[in-house]
């Protein structure tokens, strides 16, 4: 079963007893077949490891980077059997793949044509929550809609903030003007609300698939959305996962240095005079 990239590095340092279990280069000639991959491959967001240095059939989870900007979690071999190597670019990247060929709509059990949205016609209505109370943009408040918070991460960064910071706890959402996923609310996973800046920890999860590729484009979407009533935002992002933002950090795991880190992005944002206001001495 595939693993994340760096569960599956140190199993292999342990198995084969070595600091480095495969040195820079072991297999560049096996990759050189695959130049659009060699391209896409980010060492930066794979803990730093070479592409050289994984082998082809390794059950791996890697993360590449296509020319349109998607994120993606794959494994070698899957990389590898996408269509053939001498095939558009496009046809190594499965979200591009699939916008490319894009799917037939079924009409009464028939398939028809696929539909295409012509210029001027109108969308399909959005159907938004009527559970969000009617507060001005940008109003932080508990709502009823969002979830319960399921990382026991979040949890150590929520007490944290708690004993490092005064602020208005319990509160979970951010009214916005445009509806977000049929809400017109946000859910960031820590709410600063006198700061007006809302934190999120993003991992990639047990089997390396969140916050990335579509789920990545959702994030971003997510802040513009909380930007747009004046709020900002701080993610945690962890490890290989690539900064969205100008105030996201790059964190391995909790510790001292993290919260240190995160209240100068804080200062950075707000000012020393405001955050320090807040500070628990």
């Amino acid at each position: 079963m595939p693993e994340p990239i760096e569960l599956w590095w140190e199993r292999r340092r342990f198995s084969r007893g070595v600091e480095v279990p495969y040195e820079p280069g072991t297999y560049a000639e096996a990759w050189a077949s695959f130049p659009v991959l060699a391209l896409q491959y980010r060492p930066e967001m794979n803990r730093g490891i070479l592409l050289s240095q994984v082998p082809p059939a390794a059950d791996v989870y890697l993360t590449w980077l296509c020319d349109a900007g998607h994120v993606f979690v794959a494994t070698p071999d899957e990389q590898r059997h996408r269509p053939g190597r001498v095939r558009r670019r496009s046809s190594w990247c499965p979200e591009c793949l699939e916008l490319a060929n894009p799917r037939p709509v079924i009409r009464n059990g028939l398939e028809g044509p696929v539909a295409v949205v012509r210029p001027g016609r109108e969308r399909p209505t959005v159907q938004v929550c009527t559970k969000t109370p009617s507060l001005p943009a940008g109003q932080p408040f508990t709502s009823v809609c969002a979830p319960k918070p399921a990382s026991a991460v979040e949890g150590e960064l929520r007490a944290g903030l708690g004993e490092r910071l005064l602020y208005t706890q319990g509160l979970n959402a951010v009214r916005l003007v445009k509806p977000f996923f049929e809400h017109l609310e946000a859910w960031p996973d820590i709410v600063l609300p006198e700061l007006r800046v809302a934190i999120e920890y993003d991992s990639t999860g047990r089997h390396g698939l969140e916050h990335v590729g579509k789920k990545e484009e959702a994030d971003k979407r997510k802040d513009r959305a909380l930007r747009s009533v004046g709020w900002e935002v701080v993610r945690l992002r962890d490890g290989h996962l690539p900064k969205l933002g100008p105030h996201d950090i790059r964190v391995h795991g909790f510790n001292k240095k993290v919260f240190d880190r995160l209240f100068d992005e804080l200062r950075a944002i707000r000012g020393d005079l405001m955050v320090d206001a807040y500070l628990r001495h």
